[in-house]
């Protein structure tokens, strides 16, 4: 077993094929599911069989945003270990092990705006334009920075659903952090109140949602659900956060920070009904409500302590 930084070193070293001799397991942070000390093991699913299965322990509204400020390193969990301290030292540690030695990027304060630069776009369309000349590197440096920050799982690249019948959908792909946490510390929000009332809540509050599905499912079968994980947008401004593809059916999720949800939320659900032979499944909207609630026949709104 080769965790960590030594899985770059064994990779660069390797002179033959080991197809079918290793396994790759992605681990992530830690779930809210270990944190609350819950067995419960199933990949998320916005079905009432899920719903019905699942019976998750209390969760308060303030612990929600104290766990997404936080993060979820085990060190930062388990031992109280001084939030700003450890991020300082892990991103030091970070640039100095993984991106100098073995990713061999040599401007170092530009990579960390570079990560700066990513961290308060979580949640959003990846523009490498922008980013690149916020950062002030090429955008050929920043696509190859970009695929440093992929290889060591700090972010994870969400590809739109997209289908040639219809024309006009997003190419474009989505960004998030996969530890809120480290992204917080980056865009420089000191305790959980700021970040709970500032301008980013709603993206950090979806990618926490998001990283938290994305866990369900890795922990499950150590595979992290590339081929099965889309969003939906069009240039008419349609959005839905994610889409599960399962068996041929497409399961609609939308997330919001909020507690009242109604149909205006699921109102680009209806857009998967013109996507010709594809099935639309039960839809959801997960939020801060404590419990889960009927909004039509087939979509619910799920209480974030369900995922």
């Amino acid at each position: 077993m080769l965790s960590g930084s030594q899985r770059y070193e064994m990779m660069s070293n390797i002179t033959e094929s080991l197809t079918g001799r290793i396994n790759l397991i992605d681990l992530y942070g830690l779930s809210m599911r270990e944190i609350l000390g819950d067995d419960f093991h199933e990949k998320f699913m916005p079905t009432q069989e899920y719903v019905t299965n699942r019976n998750p322990k209390p969760l308060k509204y303030n612990e929600v945003w104290e766990n997404i400020w936080r993060g979820f390193f085990p060190e930062i969990v388990e031992s109280g270990t001084d939030w700003s301290r450890f991020y300082s030292s892990y991103i030091r540690t970070y640039l100095d092990r993984d991106v100098s030695k073995l990713a061999q990027v040599g401007d170092l304060l530009k990579f960390e705006q570079f990560m700066v630069a990513i961290a308060a776009r979580t949640g959003h369309l990846l523009n490498i334009a922008d980013i690149a000349k916020d950062t002030g590197i090429s955008q050929q440096t920043a696509v190859k920075w970009l695929s440093v920050l992929l290889a060591s799982n700090v972010v994870y690249i969400l590809k739109p659903y997209y289908n040639n019948v219809l024309q006009r959908l997003i190419k474009t792909p989505k960004i998030y952090f996969m530890d809120t946490g480290l992204a917080c510390y980056l865009v420089g929000w000191e305790n959980a109140q700021v970040l709970q009332n500032g301008a980013m809540s709603g993206a950090m509050f979806e990618t926490f949602v998001f990283g938290e599905i994305i866990k369900s499912w890795a922990n499950t079968n150590g595979v992290t659900p590339n081929m099965n994980f889309y969003f939906f947008r069009d240039k008419d401004g349609n959005e839905i956060d994610l889409l599960i593809k399962r068996n041929g059916v497409l399961y609609p999720i939308e997330i919001k920070k909020h507690i009242n949800c109604d149909k205006s939320d699921i109102a680009a659900f209806r857009q998967l009904d013109k996507i010709p032979d594809m099935r639309r499944g039960e839809g959801c909207v997960v939020c801060i409500a404590d419990d889960v609630f009927p909004i039509t026949a087939t979509d619910k709104a799920v209480g974030v302590r369900y995922l």
